[in-house]
């Protein structure tokens, strides 16, 4: 089966002797034979960006978000140092797509929902609705809901997308992801909401004259928000939209 070409991704080569342990000083999750997905953090805990790694043996591809692309090959060089790693942009194509996966084809890790990715694939023109498939799975996406330097992955739902290992060894923001994990109820986070009207993304959602989130992408009826779990009741509104939340912390997000 032939998927889609996903013309907003970026693929990086990591190689050189050192390339596995470097990442494992990094990331939240390990690179693997199967497709996995992972962070970079800053030192306080927040969020850097978002990409998949695939372990091919001799290298490790990184597919992400083109817009963060070099960003994120230049704070892996920052890290480097004296390690045997070279990171480099690679002329590898990212294709994505539903059903049955073809030969070669990895199930993306963070929802069945969202089917499967394929590297070096021929792929076709894009068709498919990512984003309400996105939503309805409360999948945040890289520059949309998930903010560098701002967003927390565990409010993010790294836990439900398999972003994060909580038994791996340390890693960059790894102190601060753990006490959250550990020693905080979480009071914040991204769910899926139901939407009536439109409004912008970026919209504040308000109960009354209160701030209680924001609301980022929607389709079909539905959006992803970010809620403050405890101002969250009842009838709120995003602009000129009506926005109602009766899923608990936990179900979807």
């Amino acid at each position: 089966m032939i998927g889609e070409r996903a013309e907003d991704r970026t693929v990086l080569r990591l190689s050189g002797a050192d390339a596995h342990g470097f990442l494992q000083g990094l990331v939240t999750r390990d690179a693997g034979r199967a497709l996995t997905y992972s962070a970079l953090l800053t030192p306080q805990g927040k969020y850097l960006a978002d990409f998949f790694l695939l372990d091919r043996g001799d290298d490790i591809l990184l597919d992400v978000k083109t817009d963060i692309a070099a960003a994120v090959a230049q704070r892996l060089s920052m890290y480097r140092l004296r390690a045997d790693v070279a990171i480099e942009e690679a002329d590898i194509s990212v294709v994505r797509g539903l059903g049955e996966a073809p030969e070669g084809a990895h199930p993306d890790p963070r929802d069945p929902r969202l089917g499967w990715r394929g590297y070096g694939m021929e792929g076709g023109t894009p068709e498919i609705d990512w984003d309400a498939l996105r939503v309805a799975a409360c999948v945040p996406e890289t520059g949309i809901e998930l903010v560098p330097n701002e967003t927390y992955i565990l409010e993010a739902g790294f836990d439900r997308l398999s972003g994060v290992d909580h038994r791996k060894g340390c890693y960059v923001g790894q102190e601060v992801t753990a006490r959250m994990k550990h020693k905080t109820e979480l009071k914040k986070g991204f769910v899926t909401v139901d939407v009536a009207g439109e409004a912008p993304v970026g919209t504040e959602i308000l109960v009354g004259e209160k701030p209680a989130g924001t609301l980022f992408t929607q389709s079909g009826g539905k959006g992803i928000a970010y809620l403050r779990f405890d101002r969250a009741k009842g009838p709120m509104r995003a602009g000129e939209a009506e926005v109602t939340w009766s899923s608990r912390p936990g179900d979807n997000g």
